[in-house]
């Protein structure tokens, strides 16, 4: 994830610096196995590597191994993305089927299986993703026009799943095989948000009416015990897009949105700004200093409020003066913004939680769209 501040406030890894790795997806690498699976069962021998097509026609080359089963399977190299599956094992079995007209693609070991709708995938069917399905179809008409069933294993894979958000959509045993490009960009703000996207429209297809996006996971750990009607399910980590977030909500059929995280980002919001990205916002440190005053804070608040260049310091005087009342007006600041981005039939909350995710600071009125002021 590259949103720095994100991982300041949620307690995510270091990103590395300077000039950056791409790598392969699990579809490019699932695509590559299965050409040499089928060499396999069309020649009898297993090539030392492979080259394939990419979505955009460019073609890359991959070494292939065998595993102790006589198998071949392709090493996933994630370039410099931090993703689990950076050293996973794309491993496939390619056979014939008599009467097969397409070539038919199954999930082994390690990969995981869809359980609920509203992924762009059938229900009980492997979650390998529509792109890498053509890839995999592609590389094994490069060694012959006969269909084929293929099924990638990926062993493993349902221990690197509890690192994932695959358990939220419902996808159960093991891992995606993803892709559309290819390609892993290295810290792809793309994709992060493309995972946004699809992890509220899963908690739609459910049916569901609430939602609580958070900005992290000590803020999502929060959720199910501040709201009642929240669960896992219904709960979507997202990050600094929040804007992106709460129009997607707004556009799916959910009645109430609720909104978690901590101060750094709840003042952002305040100041109408919706993406709260460290680098791409900085905090106007003038929406301190007009709750310090609005809420006839001490003067050691205030003082902080104009001195300091971070929300977390004028928080950490707030607690230390006991005087918390510049949050309670910092989160109706924030549910206003936020209001503007829903429709008119939708109800969206602020709640600010403590730097250990483990107390509500403080939390707004529920908001009807467009309700400001």
């Amino acid at each position: 994830m590259t949103e720095q501040s994100h991982q300041v406030e949620e307690g995510l890894g270091p990103v590395p610096k300077g000039k950056l790795r791409t790598g392969w997806t699990t579809g490019t690498c699932a695509a590559a196995a299965s050409k040499a699976a089928a060499i396999l069962a069309v020649f009898g021998t297993i090539p030392e590597s492979v080259e394939i097509a990419l979505p955009s026609g460019d073609r890359v080359s991959f070494p292939i191994q065998i595993d102790e089963t006589g198998r071949p399977f392709v090493i996933k190299d994630a370039g410099d993305d931090p993703d689990c599956t950076d050293g996973a094992h794309l491993t496939a079995v390619a056979r014939r089927v008599p009467g097969l007209t397409e070539t038919e693609i199954l999930g082994g070991e390690g990969v995981g299986m869809v359980s609920l709708p509203g992924l762009g995938l059938e229900v009980g069917k492997a979650a390998i993703n529509p792109v890498p399905r053509r890839m995999i179809s592609a590389a094994v008409r490069e060694v012959t026009p006969e269909a084929m069933e293929v099924t990638i294993s990926v062993p493993g894979g349902e221990l690197m799943a509890t690192k994932t958000t695959n358990a939220r959509l419902g996808i159960i045993g093991g891992i995606s095989i993803l892709g559309t490009t290819g390609i892993v960009k290295p810290f792809s703000t793309a994709s992060f948000r493309a995972s946004i996207v699809q992890q509220i429209d899963v908690a739609s297809a459910q049916g569901l009416t609430e939602v609580c996006l958070a900005t992290g996971s000590r803020s999502a750990s929060l959720a199910s015990l501040v709201f009642p009607g929240i669960t896992t399910l219904s709960t979507v980590e997202v990050g600094d897009f929040t804007g992106v977030a709460i129009k997607r909500a707004s556009g799916r059929g959910f009645n109430v949105v609720h909104w978690i995280g901590m101060v750094g980002k709840v003042a952002k919001l305040a100041t109408g700004t919706t993406m709260t990205h460290f680098h791409r916002s900085h905090l106007d440190t003038s929406i301190l200093e007009r709750a310090a005053l609005e809420s006839e804070a001490p003067s050691e608040v205030i003082r902080a409020a104009t001195e300091t260049s971070t929300a977390r310091h004028f928080y950490e005087v707030c607690e230390a003066t006991g005087s918390m009342q510049p949050m309670d007006l910092l989160v109706r600041w924030a549910a206003e913004t936020c209001s503007k981005l829903v429709n008119r039939n939708v109800c969206v909350d602020v709640t600010m939680v403590d730097f250990d995710g483990t107390k509500v600071v403080a939390r707004s009125a529920c908001l009807s769209g467009g309700v400001h002021g």
